[in-house]
């Protein structure tokens, strides 16, 4: 299985982090310069087109990616408080006909100050019907993801997978 994990606004994937992956797959994260690159869903799709993914993960910047980049390539996500109605830098959102659902598992941090659970939970109720959305709203969730919870949430993504 091959994974691509696309990280957050200023971020990267933790060794730790990449631990938990390595168990379901092959794992490919790339360091993406949001800042630089306004159509870093156009690079990513460019850059693994060859490149059979089985499976999107990413975090705020990375979950606004990866849900674009799950829709493009009509594979499944689990996305953790993704930027969807709100980005601090600019981003092209590239016009992806999504024909089939696939399935975004969202984790949402209830405490999370970075990214208003509130306005994602807008977004993603515009769109309810096109994809098979797995929400889970986190009570005890801030902006970041601690490794238990980024274990856990990684698991059951899987599990729903059949992994």
């Amino acid at each position: 299985m091959n994974i691509l994990y696309l990280h957050g606004l200023d971020s990267s994937l933790s060794i730790e982090k990449r631990a938990i992956l390595e168990k379901y797959g092959a794992v490919y994260a790339p360091q993406i310069d949001y800042r630089k690159d306004t159509n870093s869903i156009k690079t990513i799709l460019s850059n693994y087109n060859d490149m059979h993914i089985n499976a999107i993960l990413g975090s705020s910047m990375g979950g606004f990616v990866g849900y674009y980049i799950a829709d493009a390539l009509q594979r499944p996500a689990l996305l953790f408080n993704p930027a969807l109605a709100y980005r601090s830098v600019p981003q092209e959102i590239p016009n992806i006909a999504n024909p089939n659902a696939n399935l975004k598992h969202i984790v949402i941090g209830a405490k999370d100050k970075t990214i208003d659970p509130k306005t994602t939970l807008e977004f993603l109720s515009k769109s309810i019907g096109i994809d098979n959305y797995n929400i889970n709203i986190r009570q005890d969730l801030e902006h970041r993801i601690p490794e238990e919870i980024f274990k856990e949430e990684v698991k059951e993504f899987f599990k729903k997978l059949c992994y």
